[in-house]
């Protein structure tokens, strides 16, 4: 099985990075910076470029069994358009050589699920400290709504760094409109990679937490 790994030195990125290899997949991860991805495996190809950059991802993408996104970016605080633009060449490219499965992380509260990360987040860290990139993300899930790829969007609750449990509940009831749910980046990385070959949420969007 050959993936790519868009988004693979974030905190999802490494864990799909760390627990495809011990699956034994072939890894292909699409990273700006090379030195932020500290893993070193045989089976493990590390190419250098940007998501925006339409060339770069038709070389990433050619050739690949599956394709996974954990795209993020540190903009938070002025107009975006990366997940948006970087889901839409990740798309195009698809298409071109044939990949059909793309599994995406976005987040609780985007689209359908808007207000399961709890009042919190409702009322403050989205429209104060979020608002341009939940915006992107908006724009990000439907353009691979409006795809003809097997696609599955994946929304956790709030991300940690904590211990991964191996278990977690998933559907369209996960989240919570008065407090925030929350689930660790190992277990999320977990679930994404199961998809591959689940069939159950292909074309859906599907929430995450503990």
């Amino acid at each position: 099985m050959k993936i790519l790994i868009i988004g693979a030195t974030g905190g999802t990125g490494k864990e799909l990075v760390k627990q495809a290899l011990g699956k034994n997949y072939a890894v292909t991860a699409l990273v700006r910076n090379p030195k932020n991805l500290n893993i070193k495996d045989n089976n493990l190809n590390i190419l250098k470029g940007d998501i925006l950059d339409p060339a770069i991802v038709n070389k990433a993408v050619n050739d690949q069994d599956c394709v996974i996104s954990a795209l993020g970016h540190k903009k938070w605080f002025r107009p975006t358009n990366i997940l948006s633009e970087g889901t839409k060449n990740i798309i195009t490219s698809m298409n071109k050589y044939n990949v059909s499965r793309f599994i995406c992380e976005t987040s609780l509260s985007v689209s359908s699920s808007f207000g399961k990360m709890g009042l919190y987040y409702t009322f403050f860290t989205i429209p104060i400290i979020l608002q341009f990139y939940f915006w992107d993300k908006y724009r990000q899930e439907k353009i691979i709504k409006e795809s003809s790829v097997d696609w599955t969007i994946v929304q956790p609750g709030a991300l940690n760094n904590r211990k991964p449990k191996g278990k977690w509940k998933e559907g369209d009831k996960v989240g919570n409109y008065l407090w925030t749910v929350g689930i660790s980046r190992a277990d999320v990385a977990d679930f994404m990679l199961s998809q591959i070959d689940d069939k159950r949420y292909i074309r859906e969007t599907v929430g995450i937490s503990w």
